[in-house]
């Protein structure tokens, strides 16, 4: 009795495995000389390429594929516009502009912003810095909520004469038109 359970088994496992193969067969496209592929044969190869991979963690995602983070709605202020922006911001990357007062050289503009960055590290702020000109430059937050805790303490550096954020300059606090918001329009 044994021994025929064990043949109807191992029938039954030999036979799976004959209709489970797929077959040996290639399509016409993938018969051709690697460097004769068109640009369709190529996505072709790369879509089977990655037919049987297993999905990516939420967190290995590039940055525009990860899923947003649900926003609470009752832990903003209404009334206030900006902390509306700093929640949506939440865990996506955001580029702030950062203009040095007067008319400084590279190199000055290297040595306040880089005395701007490590404060802001200090404060468990990670911001990447960018000179873009000789008194301007890019500072770069992984978290953009974190964007506008930093803008609250570059305006308040004397040496600073603007910040902004989302197409919105906050003018530092020894700037002229100090205490003023503008709108660049592009």
């Amino acid at each position: 009795m044994k021994e025929v359970l064990l043949l109807v088994i191992i029938g039954l496992a030999s036979t799976c495995l004959v209709h489970s193969k797929k077959t040996t067969e290639k399509p016409e496209w993938a018969k051709k000389d690697i460097r004769d592929y068109t640009d369709a044969d190529m996505e072709r190869l790369l879509d089977q390429w990655e037919e049987d991979e297993e999905p990516l963690e939420p967190d290995e995602l590039p940055e525009h594929l990860k899923p947003m983070p649900s926003i609470d709605l009752t832990k903003v202020k209404q009334d206030d516009p900006e902390s509306l922006l700093q929640v949506t911001k939440k865990g996506r990357t955001l580029m702030t502009f950062v203009q040095v007062a007067g008319n400084p050289g590279r190199e000055i503009t290297e040595t306040v912003t880089k005395l701007w960055q490590s404060s802001l590290w200090n404060n468990h702020i990670q911001a990447e810095r960018y000179l873009v000109d000789d008194n301007r430059a890019i500072f770069l937050y992984k978290d953009g909520s974190q964007a506008w805790i930093a803008k609250d303490f570059l305006v308040e550096q004397p040496e600073c004469e603007s910040v902004t954020i989302e197409s919105k300059v906050y003018q530092g606090k020894n700037h002229p038109k100090s205490g003023t918001v503008e709108k660049v329009e592009l």
